[in-house]
């Protein structure tokens, strides 16, 4: 059975369809219907609504209509009189699950299927719930968020948007298949999210172990959108004074690509290339399952000042190409949570030290680490002149990033250590590499880009690291000594202290 559906590239000839008013430099047009109008769907998203196989599985690049063009084929389904099946779909979260009943709704009322939103109704007595969407034919449409549970004991279609962002895809897909024995269909369609998980066994599966599952099998990338006329939809719906009406396709994937975080997050959000978990140190699963929230992970001075546990600061210093990162955790009831990465590129280190002072004067501010690698050490002879023991200056030597690279696993892995919500941080931690040197010796690199050179994570790593080490009382000073002899004398208070309580 051949899996890969294919589907008609657009044209490059300017169609009679388009309006004299379109001012795009796009050089690619959706291929016109057989009357000459313009199509409501581009290639891919036509083949993919009216396919009417039981089992669809589809990888795609990010934002290129997928959503919009299936919540149109539930909508079409659902309109026909005679239609007596329910659809159960699972988007990544509650608000993608809201999303996809608004575009659906909004079809309906082209088709005139009647549709009635009935909000958020609550299923079983778990708690779970739905927001649901009502037909004139009496069926439903019920759209959950990414919870397996919620998918237990139901039948009709499934539609799972996302599927690989699943945190559990494989359960997800054992909860849904079952729910089609009486009829019904099963779509799946996401990006990729690292090698290791169910969404890229299947799609493994499907092409190479004989698709035992009879999948028939899309995928789009970001060029395979653009030959599609993707461009010209995207620049008819922006606003004329947008940038991106002054590109064609080729400029258009350029720019997408350099805007990415690095390149491996490029390919995997727009080339369907899933990330090698093997070669990464951090493994996509680790990662999400201590993501917080960007409210908690995001504090200003005065909301940092408020909180109730030690605060630790990590800062790597770059100038120009890299980073200034500043990393601050709170550590509380044994949990390091993130409370705010404060990131300067090409910043003078008059202002750089500034953000440093502001941060150090916070009452429960305890103890900061500083690279002083190179342009960092006068930084950190600085930071310990002024601060003595609460300051430490940190060389980046082979053993010195083991020590700071292996908490932040372990920490991920464990689900005491909370991380932001951002791709950039996610990008940074992402490429990490675990290299073998030819002396059999670990090290670790980061691939060096536009986002900097994992300047997050050592960042991070030095916030740990800080917060490590024993909480120190601050010494009285002593007259007639300058700052670094005090600085000394605390260390030397603060060994005697570890040998007495070890003695104890």
């Amino acid at each position: 059975m051949k899996c890969d559906i294919t589907y008609k590239r657009g044209t490059p000839t300017r169609p009679a369809y388009v309006p004299a008013t379109f001012r795009g430099l796009c050089k690619v047009f959706p291929q016109p219907l057989p009357d000459g109008r313009e199509p409501r769907f581009l290639g891919y998203q036509e083949s993919w609504v009216y396919n009417n196989n039981i089992m669809l599985l589809a990888e795609k690049s990010r934002q290129v209509g997928w959503t919009w063009a299936s919540a149109y084929g539930l909508a079409r389904r659902h309109a026909r009189k005679d239609y007596t099946t329910d659809t159960w779909g699972s988007s990544r979260d509650d608000l993608q699950a809201k999303l996809a009943v608004k575009d659906c709704k909004s079809f309906s009322h082209v088709l005139n299927a009647g549709a009635k939103d009935l909000g958020q109704l609550v299923l079983d007595d778990k708690g779970n719930s739905a927001h649901v969407l009502s037909f004139a034919n009496s069926t439903k449409y019920y759209s959950l968020s990414s919870n397996p549970d919620a998918q237990a004991g139901k039948r009709g279609n499934r539609v799972s948007d996302e599927f690989a962002l699943n945190k559990d895809n494989r359960t997800l897909y054992g909860i849904m298949e079952p729910g089609i024995t009486w009829g019904g269909f099963l779509w799946e369609f996401s990006t990729h999210r690292g090698s290791g998980n169910y969404f890229n066994r299947q799609l493994i599966e499907a092409r190479e172990l004989g698709n035992p599952k009879r999948w028939q099998v899309y995928r789009v990338t970001l060029k395979d959108a653009l030959d599609c006329g993707f461009l010209y939809k995207l620049q008819k719906a922006l606003p004329l004074d947008d940038p991106r009406q002054l590109m064609d396709e080729a400029q258009y994937f350029d720019f997408v690509k350099d805007k990415a975080a690095d390149l491996e997050t490029f390919l995997q959000e727009y080339m369907c290339q899933p990330a090698d978990d093997a070669a990464a140190f951090i493994a996509y699963d680790i990662y999400d399952g201590s993501i917080g929230s960007y409210a908690e992970t995001n504090l200003t001075l005065s909301q940092l000042a408020q909180c109730q546990g030690d605060l630790y600061l990590g800062i790597d210093i770059g100038r120009t190409t890299d980073l200034t990162c500043f990393w601050t955790i709170e550590k509380y009831a044994g949990i390091h949570l993130t409370r705010s990465v404060i990131t300067m590129q090409n910043a003078k280190f008059a202002a750089q030290e500034k953000v440093f002072y502001d941060l150090m004067a916070l009452p429960n501010m305890r103890r900061a680490c500083i690279d002083q690698t190179g342009i960092g050490r006068q930084f950190a002879e600085r930071g310990e002149d002024k601060y003595g023991h609460r300051c430490e200056g940190v060389n980046f030597t082979t053993s010195t990033k083991e020590e700071m690279a292996y908490p932040i696993k372990a920490g991920l892995e464990d689900k005491t250590f909370k991380v932001p919500p951002d791709p950039k941080i996610e990008a940074d931690f992402r490429s990490i590499r675990k290299v073998y040197t030819s002396s059999g010796n670990v090290r670790f690199a980061g691939e060096r880009t536009t986002n900097g050179h994992a300047d997050r994570f050592w960042a991070a790593g030095l916030s740990l690291r800080a917060g490590c080490k024993p909480n120190i009382v601050n010494f009285p000073p002593v007259p007639g000594k300058d700052r670094r002899s005090q600085a000394r004398r605390a260390r030397r208070q603060e060994i005697a202290e570890r040998r007495r309580r070890n003695a104890s």
